[in-house]
């Protein structure tokens, strides 16, 4: 092996091993402070990544995009993991309820916000699309680390499951309308690719699940083995992205079928779980590396009311969508605050967008981004402080 190759794989392990290290020290500090190992995780990558010390290996920032769909696969497994019958018993309407009011409400009030500060409406249909959408890799981490099941976190994991499937479809009809707004022909071509990204992905997931759930856990019995479930999730995956249908929503299909359907297994997901948590540290930390915190300081007052207007119609919608559905004061107060992490999915979104209308670019981007930097760092608190204030009533 020449010097060169040896110093890449070495800066390689070496930041490897360092990250594991401190994501196991981190979760330490999380468990006796205020702040979730998310956020730490976050911050920590921030302070090593590019905009300050550059300690992370280029070869590994250039991977994250491939780390980041296979740590959102393993989590959109086990959300659909619990999708099972008893778990949805009592909790469909809300759920519901809950994650539609969640979705369309920041979505409308970040619209408003937008025109009334003179943004046009094009662009202002577009953030408001991107403000529905959450970050479901976060909300899971912060209450698998919490360890609190209740009633509570057991709803917030099925809102999740929900509320990218609303903002997925808000999407399609925002792009619709900008496009038939700006008079380009072809308006009704976005919502049969929305239909297809998220109508194919719930076929995918069943077409791997069905057989999944009858053949999986019988070599040890009542236990999956690794190689399975790595096996399958990396399969449904593959073919999603080779299909161009939304390989989040199949793992989470792919996750629900099995965890209704295998009757033989005791715990389905039990191997998944076992490394999902090695692939989080990394994901959050080179999430962390990849935020451009200098967008923060371009986002101005627009991006100011972005976020405020976010924030506001998460709340607003749960606790409308909570009050619909009778589902009690602890919902109706702390959900929304519970939905607030941002990452992934809104920005996917504003790249496809800007691709579509690129003069829209320069404007969207930096709002999107620099929002995100402050929902993924603030975001995880607020969840964490939501499921303990509901834990404690």
């Amino acid at each position: 092996m020449d010097t060169t190759q040896l110093s890449i794989s070495s800066q390689f392990l070496l930041a490897l091993g360092g990250i594991f290290l401190v994501g196991l020290l981190l979760s330490t500090v999380a468990h006796r402070t205020f702040l979730p190992r998310a956020t730490l995780l976050l911050l920590f990558g921030a302070v090593i990544g590019e905009d300050l010390l550059n300690l992370v290996p280029r070869l590994l920032v250039d991977r994250f995009g491939l780390i980041a769909e296979i740590t959102l696969l393993m989590v959109g497994f086990l959300l659909g993991g619990k999708l099972t019958k008893s778990s949805l018993r009592g909790h469909t309407g809300t759920s519901f309820s809950i994650s539609i009011c969640a979705a369309i409400l920041p979505a409308l009030l970040v619209c408003l916000g937008m025109i009334a500060m003179g943004v046009a409406t094009e662009i202002a249909l577009l953030l408001g699309c991107f403000a529905a959408a959450t970050a479901p890799a976060a909300i899971l981490d912060v209450v698998q680390e919490s360890k609190i099941k209740n009633r509570f976190s057991k709803l917030l994991l099925l809102i999740v499951v929900l509320d990218d499937v609303w903002a997925l479809l808000l999407f399609g009809v925002g792009m619709a309308i900008v496009t038939s707004l700006n008079g380009i022909a072809g308006e009704a071509g976005f919502i049969g690719l929305v239909a297809w990204e998220l109508g194919g992905a719930v076929l995918l997931g069943i077409v791997i699940g069905l057989p999944a759930a009858y053949m999986t856990g019988r070599i040890k019995k009542g236990k999956p083995m690794l190689s399975e479930a790595l096996g399958i999730v990396f399969l449904c995956g593959g073919i999603a992205l080779w299909m161009n249908v939304s390989f989040l929503i199949s793992a989470i299909v792919m996750g629900a079928v099995i965890a209704n359907l295998a009757r033989h297994h005791t715990r389905p997901f039990h191997a998944i779980e076992g490394i999902e948590s090695l692939f989080m540290i990394i994901f959050f930390v080179l999430a962390g590396a990849s935020l451009e915190i200098g967008a923060l300081a371009t986002i101005g007052v627009t991006g100011g009311i972005y976020i405020l207007c976010r924030a506001l119609g998460k709340y607003l919608g749960a606790w409308i969508g909570g009050y619909l559905s009778k589902s009690g004061q602890d919902n109706q107060l702390w959900m929304g605050v519970a939905l607030l992490p941002q990452a992934g999915v809104a920005i996917g979104m504003a790249l496809v967008a800007s691709s579509r209308f690129p003069e829209y670019r320069q404007i969207m981007l930096p709002i999107v981004i620099a929002s995100t930097v402050v929902f993924e760092i603030i975001g995880p608190v607020f969840t964490r402080l939501a499921i303990k204030q509901s834990n404690q009533k």
